[in-house]
């Protein structure tokens, strides 16, 4: 299904007419009891509720969510447990048969999940939507409570209903199939930190009671702004809308019309939207020459190219006065011209501060040139430029450089080799020239990203998938602690001898009860003294897009909260490529990733 607001009625006359009034009122789905142990065994007994016929096979899967019968199949009693099965085996019988591949809801009771979960394994034909409160409900009681006990309470803290779905989760071994519907209530708001958690969940809806609703001043029913920011939230992690209200209520097309607009507030609608949890290995252009359609998508960030403009300029008017505007001329070198928005951002910058520039385009992609040729003669015919079809590293230009600039950074700072080719350009300077960007700093944190989880482990037939990062639009996260610094590339680096390799070890500490999935990867760059550019999570440049961050894999395992998570990176290299090792310890196990770059790796 796509984006669906969905009308959940515990009861109902007719199947067809709730549909027919859902729609009228703004909603695309409807949930409701199966009810399929009043379906007679026998075909010979009296009152069955409603026949297979009654929808087309199109709104059967389309149009209506199964609410399976709320039993306990892991109850402490034997009786009632295997009364509970044979309830809702038979109700899944009747849902499969009514539905090829559609959706089944059911609640959750707590913590013993085992029957369920073989149940679930061995009934996989749609979707399982696991109903879970957000919190336990007896947090809220205890508000209402001035004799509840310390035991009591720290019970109830403990029996954290995200454990009975982490435990059915591995119970069921990750499957993509299952996925958690979170259950929200008036008698209690969640913590910040529990709302975070749950965004590194497969999300398949939030059930939104009408209680949350109250009237504003103009009689409109709306949501107190602590469960706007909530459910917001919830949104923005493309979670759908499943609304619970009375037969009789009155004002069920106000609930959906004021969620469907929260809904459009909290979820943007970038171009890049349809890359979010997509795994995608990271971009060579050391190695790879670049196709028109990536230029155009780098070239759609105006944020980037107007820091780098604003870079420039600030360097031109530090190296040459006002006074020496006129005469003194400025060579900027160029390396990896792309199709030619850095170089509009160079001659922006020069226009701007009346400075005479002198631009070398150095391009190794032939067909780019092709661009940049046109681009000299129908747009730049007025200015002192020319090209190269040279590899940086192999270039040796007219005259040195008294600004490098580049645009050679990947989602982790270093991925793409910038140092590599950065230290192979530096023959290209001047002994006092300068490099935008002169810094780049590597950021990683644990993650909890059950998607990402999902996907990498469906590539593990044909590649070693957990030994490769990848590039993502880090969408279902939850970030276990907050990014921290991993490695430092300075330019132009002088040291001799240059020394690329790194290694480093950091340790992290669990927020919250949650299962380790992989490492987060961010980077951030100085481009001229303090104008910057950052995709990490603490600091994100506004309207930036130009990089996803990366995900480094990692096998599942739950943590506790206060629990401590090393991670060990190296940076490694040999004559031919560069790759990354690393190393993840905790207080139960440890495991190393891609030795010796038999996996994911940069090729020189």
């Amino acid at each position: 299904m796509n984006f669906y607001v969905c009308l959940l009625q515990e009861c109902t006359n007719s199947i067809p007419k709730l549909i027919q009034y859902a729609n009228a009122n703004n909603y695309n789905v409807v949930a409701v009891p199966i009810n399929a142990n009043m379906v007679p065994l026998d075909p010979y007994e009296r009152d069955p509720t409603y026949p297979g016929t009654l929808l087309n096979a199109v709104d059967w899967n389309s149009k209506m969510i199964f609410m399976l019968s709320d039993v306990d199949v892991d109850s402490p009693s034997p009786k009632l447990r295997e009364h509970s099965k044979k309830i809702l085996l038979r109700d899944i019988a009747w849902a499969e048969h009514l539905q090829n591949a559609g959706c089944v809801m059911k609640r959750l009771h707590g913590p013993n999940i085992d029957n369920l979960a073989e149940i679930i394994k061995a009934k996989t034909k749609g979707n399982w939507f696991i109903q879970v409160p957000i919190s336990n409900p007896t947090m809220g009681s205890f508000e209402h409570r001035k004799d509840a006990t310390e035991a009591e309470i720290a019970e109830a803290e403990a029996n954290d209903p995200w454990t009975w779905w982490n435990s059915l989760r591995f119970a069921v071994k990750h499957s993509s199939k299952v996925k958690v519907v979170i259950e929200l209530t008036d008698l209690d708001r969640p913590s910040k930190e529990t709302v975070r958690r749950w965004l590194g969940e497969p999300i398949e809806a939030v059930i939104i009671p009408s209680s949350l609703f109250v009237r504003n001043k103009s009689n409109y029913h709306v949501l107190q702004k602590s469960w706007q920011t909530i459910i917001g939230h919830l949104l923005a992690a493309r979670a759908n809308i499943i609304i619970s209200a009375n037969p009789n209520d009155m004002f069920i097309s106000q609930y959906a019309d004021y969620l469907r607009k929260l809904a459009s507030d909290n979820n943007d609608t970038h171009v890049l939207n349809s890359y979010e949890n997509l795994l995608e290995i990271p971009l060579q252009p050391l190695c790879d020459n670049l196709d028109s359609y990536t230029y155009e998508v780098f070239e759609s960030d105006p944020v980037k190219y107007k820091l780098y403009q604003d870079a420039v300029q600030a360097a031109l008017i530090d190296r040459v006065s006002d006074k020496d505007a006129p005469k003194k001329l400025t060579v900027v070198m160029l390396l990896g011209g792309g199709r030619g928005p850095l170089a509009r951002a160079i001659f922006n910058a020069a226009a701007l501060t009346k400075r005479k520039v002198r631009l070398y385009i150095i391009e190794k992609n032939p067909n780019a040139i092709r661009t940049l040729s046109h681009m000299v003669q129908t747009l730049w015919g007025d200015k002192d430029v020319r090209i190269f079809s040279k590899d940086m590293r192999d270039f040796s230009p007219p005259e040195l450089a008294d600004i490098l600039v580049s645009e050679l950074l990947g989602s982790f700072g270093d991925n793409e080799l910038s140092p590599e080719c950065l230290d192979g350009a530096l023959k290209l300077l001047k002994a006092d020239g300068l490099s935008i960007p002169y810094k780049s700093t590597s950021y990683i944190n644990p993650i909890m990203s059950a998607v990402l989880h999902q996907n990498v482990s469906q590539l593990v037939s044909t590649v070693p998938a957990f030994d490769y990062g990848y590039v993502s639009l880090l969408k279902n996260i939850y970030h276990i602690d907050k990014p921290q610094t991993l490695f430092e590339f300075a330019h132009p680096n002088r040291v001799v001898p240059i020394d690329n390799t790194r290694c480093k070890e950091i340790s992290f500490t669990a927020q919250k009860d949650c299962v380790l999935h992989g490492i987060g990867g961010y980077f951030d760059t100085m481009l001229y003294k303090d104008i910057h550019l950052s995709i990490n999570p603490l600091a994100h440049t506004p309207g930036l897009f130009s990089w996803f961050p990366m995900f480094f894999p990692t096998h599942p395992r739950t943590l506790k909260e206060g629990e401590t998570i090393s991670v060990k990176f190296w940076r490694c290299i040999d004559a031919d490529k560069v790759w990354y090792e690393w190393q993840v310890s905790t207080r139960e196990a440890w495991e190393h990733h891609n030795a010796g770059g038999t996996g994911y790796h940069m090729r020189l």
